[in-house]
């Protein structure tokens, strides 16, 4: 059942989304060779807290019953991991690509993004493939208005990303947020313009184009719970949580934190 939320709703879904994007610039500003992805989960974590949120990832169950719960605050996936990487102390290398996946709990809603991140000097085949997500990550949330649906989303995504020969995950894909991270619809990085579930004012989507650098095709990992690509090669991963809007999709989270950390790096 999709659940339409209100206008006061939709702020404190904000205030979460916010959340998350300021997680993820403290998280950018320790991203570099030599760190790992523990590190960043321990930093994200006391971050989360110390703003009175809980991190959703932590304890969270895996869809498969009986296997165990998601030990991080953050799905840490890096180069081939897609999704769902376990935060680890391998230590990240230059030329690494790692796609840091947060999620708040803050007064009753949930915040969730993610953004891939470069390690030092990453190759510019890769970078591309960073760039093209990204780009198709704004492409599905352009068609986030009232009255379109969710396969203009999708087909804005595939058709953006199958043009440079990447592939598109299937099996995962975006969904509603709210009071629980993850409600209805599914919201696929695929599909026809003009099909799936038609998109109303209050309705709050997460957007998250999942795309491989070759092969769609994927494989799980020993741990239970990494998603990877088949044929070893990188994977992008960028997400956004939006409320649908009537002339334009309203951004709850937010990169700009992120980026900004990211250019005073370079500076």
């Amino acid at each position: 059942m999709i659940i339409l939320k209100t206008e006061e709703e939709i702020e404190l879904l904000r205030q979460a989304n916010l959340l998350v994007g300021r997680t993820l610039a403290e998280v950018a500003k320790l991203i570099e060779p030599g760190v790992t992805t523990r590190q960043l989960d321990t930093v994200a974590e006391e971050f989360i807290r110390d703003h009175g949120a809980i991190p959703t990832f932590k304890g969270f169950p895996n869809f498969e019953p009986g296997l165990p719960a998601f030990p991080g605050s953050l799905c840490t996936s890096v180069n081939g991991v897609i999704v769902h990487g376990i935060p680890n102390d391998v230590p990240l290398r230059d030329g690494d690509i790692v796609s840091v996946d947060c999620g708040t709990y803050l007064n009753g809603f949930c915040g969730d993004s993610a953004y891939t991140f470069c390690v030092g000097n990453v190759d510019e085949k890769v970078k591309h493939l960073l760039q093209t997500t990204k780009e198709a990550l704004y492409l599905g949330i352009e068609q986030a208005v009232v009255g379109k649906r969710l396969g203009d989303i999708g087909n804005a995504v595939q058709q953006h990303c199958e043009k440079f020969g990447y592939g598109v995950v299937r099996e995962f894909t975006g969904h509603g947020v709210g009071r629980e991270m993850h409600e209805d619809p599914a919201v696929p990085n695929y599909g026809r313009r003009g099909n799936g579930v038609k998109l109303k004012l209050g309705m709050v989507i997460a957007i998250e184009p999942m795309i491989t650098m070759k092969s769609r095709q994927i494989v799980f990992d020993d741990d239970d719970w990494g998603i990877s690509t088949s044929d070893g090669l990188p994977a992008a991963h960028f997400e956004h949580t939006v409320a649908i809007g009537q002339k334009e999709a309203d951004i709850l989270s937010s990169f700009d934190f992120l980026e900004e950390v990211l250019r005073n790096k370079q500076n």
